[in-house]
Formats: C-alpha cells, sequence, structure tokens
C-alpha cells in the first residue's frame, strides 16, 4: 500500500483538484457566514443561538441525503459535481449581495441552505468515484490524501477568509467586507466547476454494473442498511464514527463561544474570530497528521484495532481541558482530538469503501452522510442545552469523554470489532 498513491500523470490528480479547490473554498465560504452571524459586533450570540446556526448549515445534508444514493448511482457523477458548483457559485452571488445588505432573516438563511445542500452532492460524488481510480490495497492511503487534504483545504480557505476580511473591514463595513470575501468564493466554486471538464462523463461512476433498484430515496437508504448489517464491522465504524464527529461539534462549540465571550473582549469580536480562527488551525494540523500516521497505523494494528486506540486516546487530553480551562488546553485538546478522528475518519471510510461492492456503495454511502451528520446536529445541539454564554464548564469535554469511553468499550470492543486487516 502506497502512502502517497498519486503517481505522475494519474487521474487521481484531477479528482483531487476538484475537491481541495471546493474546499478551499468552502473555508472562504465558512469563514465569512461564521464572521456575518456570529461574531459581528452587532450580534453577541449564546449557545443555542450558535448551535441552530451549526443545525441550519447541516440540515440540508440530513435532508437529502436519502436522495444523494439514488442520484449518485443513476447519473454521471462528474455531471453532478460539475454543475453543483456551478449552482453554488450563482448561489454565493445572491447571498453575497444579502449579505452586503445586512439580511439576517428567512431568505438568507433559504440560499445558505442551498449551498450546503448541494455540497453535500459534491463531496459524496467525489467520495463514491474515488475507489474507481485507485486499487483497493491504496483506498487507505488516498482517503488520508484526499479527505484529509481537503479538510486541510478548509482551515486554509478559512484563514485566508478571515485576513481578506480584517483587510477590507479596516477601510469598508463588515458586512461588505463579509461579502466580498463570499464573491471571492463564488468565482473559486466556478473554477472548481471548470476543473471537472479534465474527468470523462463516467470516469468516477456510475459504472454499468452499479445498482439501479428501483426503490428511492428512504427506501434506498433502508437497502444500504440491510447491506451494512452484512458487515457489521463497517456498521459499527460508521456510527463510531458519528458519535466522534458529534463530540467535535460540542467541543467546537464552547471554542466558539470561549473564543467569542471569554478568552476576549466581548464588544471586539475580530479578536474572538482571530482566536477562534488560530485554534482551527492547528486543528488542523493534527488532523493533518491524523491522517499521515494512520496508514502505518493501519499497517502496524489492523484497521479496526487502530480505530479503537485512536478512540481511547481522545480521551486524556479532554479530561485535561475539563478541568483546567485556557486557551492552551482548548487548543491542544482540538489538535488531539482532531489528530485521533481524522485517523479514525479515513480508516473507517477505506474500510467501508473495501467491504461495500460497487453495486451498493452510493446507498451505503447515503447511510454513512445521515447518520454522521444526525449525530453532528446532535452533538451540537446537546452542547447548546450545556453550556453558558461564557463557555466555561467542565460537562461538556467530560460528557464527550465518557461517550468515547463507551464507543472504545462497546462499539469497538475487540469481540465484535475483530483486530483484523
Amino acid at each position: 500500500m502506497g502512502i502517497w498513491p498519486v503517481a505522475s500523470g494519474s487521474r487521481l490528480n484531477r479528482i483531487l483538484t476538484i475537491r481541495w479547490i471546493g474546499q478551499l473554498t468552502d473555508g472562504l465560504f465558512q469563514s465569512a457566514l461564521a464572521s456575518f452571524i456570529l461574531f459581528s459586533p452587532e450580534r453577541s450570540p449564546n449557545a443555542v443561538a450558535a448551535a441552530l446556526a451549526f443545525t441550519v448549515v447541516l440540515l440540508p445534508y440530513s435532508l437529502i441525503g436519502p436522495y444523494v444514493g439514488t442520484i449518485l448511482d443513476r447519473f454521471s457523477r462528474q455531471r453532478i459535481i460539475r454543475n453543483c458548483n456551478y449552482i453554488r457559485a450563482f448561489d454565493l452571488l445572491i447571498i453575497a449581495w444579502l449579505v452586503n445588505n445586512g439580511s439576517t432573516g428567512v431568505v438568507i438563511t433559504l440560499f445558505v441552505l442551498v449551498a450546503f445542500g448541494v455540497n453535500r452532492l459534491i463531496l459524496a460524488g467525489l467520495s463514491a468515484g474515488l475507489p474507481l481510480l485507485v486499487k483497493k490495497d491504496e483506498l487507505i492511503a488516498v482517503n488520508a490524501l484526499a479527505v484529509t487534504g481537503g479538510t486541510i483545504w478548509v482551515v486554509i480557505g478559512g484563514g485566508i477568509g478571515i485576513a481578506i476580511k480584517n483587510f477590507v473591514s479596516a477601510t469598508y463595513s463588515a458586512d461588505f467586507a463579509d461579502s466580498v470575501v463570499i464573491l471571492l468564493s463564488a468565482a473559486f466554486f466556478t473554477l472548481a466547476a471548470l476543473s471537472c471538464y479534465r474527468l470523462s462523463k463516467f470516469e468516477i461512476g456510475p459504472t454499468e454494473h452499479e445498482g439501479k433498484s428501483e426503490n428511492q430515496g428512504v427506501a434506498e437508504m433502508v437497502e444500504g442498511f440491510k447491506t451494512l448489517r452484512a458487515h457489521p464491522d463497517a456498521l459499527r465504524g460508521i456510527f463510531s464514527v458519528g458519535i466522534q464527529r458529534g463530540g467535535i461539534t460540542a467541543l467546537t462549540l464552547m471554542a466558539l463561544l470561549l473564543s467569542r465571550n471569554n478568552f476576549n473582549d466581548p464588544n471586539d469580536p475580530d479578536a474572538g474570530l482571530a482566536g477562534f480562527g488560530i485554534a482551527l488551525a492547528i486543528a488542523g494540523i493534527g488532523i493533518g497528521l491524523g491522517a499521515i500516521i494512520s496508514p502505518f497505523g493501519v499497517l502496524r494494528f489492523g484497521r479496526h484495532r487502530w480505530m479503537r486506540y485512536l478512540m481511547f486516546a481522545c480521551i486524556p487530553p479532554l479530561v485535561i481541558y475539563a478541568f483546567n480551562i485556557n486557551e492552551f488546553t482548548m487548543t491542544a485538546s482540538a489538535f488531539l482530538v482532531g489528530l485521533c478522528g481524522q485517523g479514525i475518519k479515513v480508516t473507517n471510510d477505506a474500510l467501508v469503501q473495501s467491504k461495500i461492492d460497487d453495486y451498493y456503495r452510493g446507498r451505503v454511502f447515503a447511510v454513512y452522510d445521515v447518520v454522521v451528520n444526525g449525530a453532528i446536529v446532535s452533538g451540537g445541539l446537546i452542547a447548546a442545552l450545556l453550556l453558558p454564554v461564557s463557555g466555561l464548564g467542565a460537562t461538556v469535554p467530560l460528557c464527550v469523554s465518557a461517550a468515547y469511553f463507551l464507543v472504545g468499550v462497546r462499539l469497538l470492543r475487540g469481540s465484535v470489532f475483530p483486530p483484523v486487516k
């Protein structure tokens, strides 16, 4: 298994270009939204308001998730990804205009839902098409490269977005600065769409033998779930990833409130945004390292045992953080939990891709998406009920630690999640 499987002239370079341009742009766009909604001087969010913002971003993933497999197993994934990028670019032009006018109502919420909804198709299409371009024994390395590289580009994009916003807002209003970042995002989504022309129409699927059952939507998700029941380790892995991601969402919400309302002057939201951005950047470094070491960890311990070890490794930094909350322990725990979480994610992605036949892959990834995003939304909402406006309190990191411990000893225990490669 190669650690860097992208040879010169590989077609994989083309799908990575599409993914990474899109995710760099995701970072730009999300930084502008965070600045506009959560870090504006006139808007001082409490935990519930911040959690609702997370929910708005993630809601489309869960709503269209049951239909993702149906679409991806029936139509050219290259065309779907290309056209969705065009739709996002146009949608962001409208959002930029609304942000510049200070709109915070239902209208902008609907356009944001569209933007993140079509992104679900883009990412799922790229994940479903990836195994068609590489050998099965390269999947862990390729997922580490594609998914984690994309996550790192999101972090980089967020940093660039914050820098551009601060530069422009020195002369113009904060809303105008956010709209400039969103306009730049629209241009980059157009570039991602144009990059799709480097792939042929059916190069990333669906193939002729992929499943095109008469069932659609929720019925197809049921088929995907039934398929996963025949591969219980993949199913347990999916639920483990979901709970781990839900915990990260709760911790992110806590970090946002701490940066916005505690570690910095609440009347200086730019300082809060900068502090939050630094924590995310360091978490991004951890995410990158988690992906880099995971192929070696899998070779040494096997996929199943490696995922269990990483889940347990998340716990000590969170316990320390719970009893000594400051900027250093927040950032250090973000680094370590990001590292372990990404290692779990890329290892399980490869596990699912290697166990599930092409015929059912789209449907199984639809189940995967809905489970993980449902857990993320739940994690944010539960944290909102536990967190004060300041973000201070040991409850959330201790609850997340307990959840990770239960996953390690129950879902990933050796007797039901055996240590085989």
